[in-house]
């Protein structure tokens, strides 16, 4: 028992953070119905970010965190005024392959400023595991996803009470409306391409503090995407709940297959097996919208 609860406990703490990363997707296709397949290099550039202001400038955690959410607050601003607002109107297919390109362009410009080689984080939390009865976490993977929580319920506390959540949820239903409602639509995509990046940064560190940072690291952006999927593209919620779900599958056929079927890679494998069957029966995913075309 003991062991099944360990298992349960570090799959939500991974699925936790899987969530922060896949609601990185969500904010920018909630309000603008464009897919940013360049979250995770998002990701990267506030992981290196971060890493600067406490290795370079050796400046707090806390201000490092303030310096990756203000960087990647101005690249999510530069992109959606320089490259994505001209495209306004555009088939979303080309704005896709427009964020594809993008997360080759800055991958390609942390190669150039911070060299292609892994770095790690300084000592940031004490070294002592975190010890929940008989569960034992470890401390960089405990504390993090205490960050990953407090981002999520930030944002969840945003889009909930604030005017300018208020309008990216408005917009998100019906832009049409919205706009005759007195909405500044192209403010919102902006906000939304600003909050999407701040997301990404602060899931970068908190990835990067976990396992070390390199122009690579964009690479989990795309691995998460099948939970984007799971819990349903407009979702936060679902996000969540599919980050935890793809999180603690992940950790149960880790712990209970693999040691039954050594060098298959059932750990990776067994998340997307779920997500099939569950597509099978709601293609929408577990909380997004389900839409009905008539013919």
């Amino acid at each position: 028992m003991d062991e099944l609860l360990q298992f349960l406990v570090s799959g939500v703490v991974t699925g936790g953070i899987y969530a922060l990363i896949a609601i990185g997707f969500v904010v920018v296709y909630k309000s603008t119905g464009v897919i940013n397949f360049a979250t995770g290099e998002l990701m990267m550039l506030g992981a290196f970010f971060a890493w600067t202001a406490m290795a370079v400038a050796h400046l707090p955690f806390a201000a490092a965190l303030l310096v990756a959410a203000a960087g990647a607050a101005a690249v999510g601003a530069l992109v959606e005024r320089v490259v994505l607002r001209p495209m306004l109107g555009q088939r979303p297919i080309s704005i896709i392959m427009v964020t594809i390109g993008l997360s080759s362009v800055f991958k390609g410009i942390a190669q150039v400023v911070w060299g292609g080689e892994y770095r790690s984080f300084p000592t940031i939390f004490p070294r002592r595991p975190v010890e929940l009865g008989p569960v034992v976490l470890p401390s960089r993977q405990a504390w993090p996803f205490l960050i990953a929580v407090a981002a999520i319920v930030l944002l969840a506390a945003l889009f909930r009470f604030t005017r300018t959540g208020t309008a990216m949820r408005a917009t998100a239903n019906d832009q049409a409306t919205a706009f005759g409602m007195g909405i500044d639509i192209r403010r919102v995509f902006s906000l939304s391409w600003v909050l999407a990046s701040v997301t990404a940064a602060l899931a970068g560190v908190v990835v990067g503090i976990i396992g070390g940072i390199s122009p690579q690291l964009g690479a989990v952006g795309l691995r998460i995407f099948p939970v984007v999927i799971l819990g349903g593209l407009d979702s936060i919620g679902g996000a969540l709940v599919g980050g935890i779900v793809m999180g603690v599958l992940e950790n149960l056929a880790g712990g209970y297959l693999d040691p039954l079927f050594p060098g298959t890679g059932v750990k990776e494998v067994a998340p997307f097996v779920a997500l099939v069957l569950i597509l099978m029966a709601r293609p929408w995913g577990l909380f997004g919208t389900r839409e009905i075309e008539r013919l």
